[in-house]
């Protein structure tokens, strides 16, 4: 399919670029930028970016110290915390299968990976991060959604959530079915909670008593109950043209 933007000049759609459909276990992003007349010249050699997004596995085990290191500083960037990891715990989630890494031929270039809480009764895809030197090239939005899939598939009986203070993710949850819900919806599980002492903000939460804080609560339904929906909707339909 192709990405299209309004032109104001020629009151049209130019195409940005293609990208490749989504495959299960891996897929391939071709970017093309659309550069201005006098940018055109020197990009020519650098038109297509490919990257690789697949499910993380033991092979990318190489990459777990610049994971860490990458969360780190992203989450100093933005002035808020994200849950500390070692890259032992990367490690593991790789092993697992719970986790999506996108990859520029050798370089990385973004990771998420899969949290479990109430004995999989929820799900947080955690830890988003994407190289600075690929961003705005909508990544994060593409793999969100490998991720999001990923825990839909593997977890199909889980609610998807998760809570941040990026209005981009935000935007990004939106499209992927999340909707803003307050803290009592999510996980009660104390581990999860206590993943946010890293974060500067950490006072705040524990003031609201764990009820509100900076971060923005969002919740997805589980796989089997969009199903289940689609299901009940697709009978009434029914009903009403048999009327």
């Amino acid at each position: 399919f192709f990405i299209h933007s309004r032109s104001k000049l020629t009151q049209g759609y130019s195409c940005i670029g293609p990208c490749r459909v989504y495959r299960p276990h891996i897929f391939i992003i071709s970017i093309y930028f659309k550069m201005s007349d006098n940018q055109q010249q020197h990009t020519q050699d650098n038109e297509t970016t490919d990257i690789t997004i697949e499910v993380a596995s033991e092979k990318h085990g190489k990459y777990a110290a610049d994971i860490c290191k990458m969360m780190a500083e992203s989450a100093r960037a933005r002035g808020t915390g994200i849950a500390e990891r070692k890259p032992e715990y990367i490690l593991e989630k790789m092993a697992k299968g719970n986790a999506v890494i996108a990859l520029q031929g050798e370089v990385l270039a973004g990771f998420c990976y899969i949290e479990t809480w109430d004995h999989g009764k929820y799900v947080a895809n955690s830890g988003l991060i994407v190289n600075p030197d690929l961003r705005r090239h909508g990544l994060a939005r593409a793999i969100k959604g490998k991720v999001f899939n990923l825990a839909r598939d593997k977890y199909p009986d889980a609610r998807v959530f998760g809570i941040t203070t990026s209005l981009a993710v935000m935007k990004i949850n939106s499209a992927l079915g999340y909707h803003p819900v307050t803290f009592s919806e999510l996980t009660q599980d104390p581990t999860f909670w206590d993943g946010c002492r890293s974060c500067p903000n950490y006072d705040i939460l524990e003031r609201n008593q764990k009820r509100m804080c900076l971060c923005t609560a969002m919740l997805a339904p589980s796989k089997n109950e969009v199903l289940a929906m689609k299901h009940d909707l697709s009978n009434l339909i029914i009903q009403e043209n048999e009327k």
